[in-house]
């Protein structure tokens, strides 16, 4: 569940920073210079990795259209992984970063998690559907 957790953040994280960096058309220096040490930090494949974000030696055009690319098939990757992930929760619960089971005598009240997590999701579903269709610029 940890793991999941960690792995939907950076994935949001990822789609935010490629999406703050496609309006302007370019990137500061110091944004191109944190990137590449971060990525020339990892061994052995780190100067490879460096290449092939920016798609060469430079941010140009061809850097753009990737970020441009991930930005939009990233929010997918970040729906299977809250999937995923809320599966992990509801089979390990919120606070058990190892997943032992620390009421093996208890009966599961299996059916009313399950009805009432369902309920909770239709809910949610329901009010993003009516902000959407009635009133979509209250969303930012």
């Amino acid at each position: 569940t940890w793991n999941v957790g960690v792995v939907l953040i950076f994935l949001v994280m990822a789609t935010a920073f490629v999406g703050y960096v496609l309006p302007w058309g370019q990137m500061s220096f110091w944004g191109a210079t944190v990137i590449t040490n971060l990525l020339s930090a990892a061994p052995y494949i780190g100067s490879e990795l460096v290449q092939w974000i920016w798609g060469g030696f430079s941010v140009d055009n061809a850097t753009l259209t990737r970020f441009f690319t991930f930005h939009f098939i990233f929010p997918f990757a970040i729906a299977g992984v809250s999937m995923l992930h809320l599966l992990f929760l509801h089979e390990t619960g919120s606070s058990n970063p190892t997943g032992l089971n620390s009421n093996p005598d208890k009966i599961p009240f299996h059916a009313y998690y399950t009805y009432k997590d369902i309920f909770g999701f239709a809910i949610l579903l329901a009010t993003l559907a009516a902000i959407s269709s009635f009133s979509p610029n209250i969303l930012g």
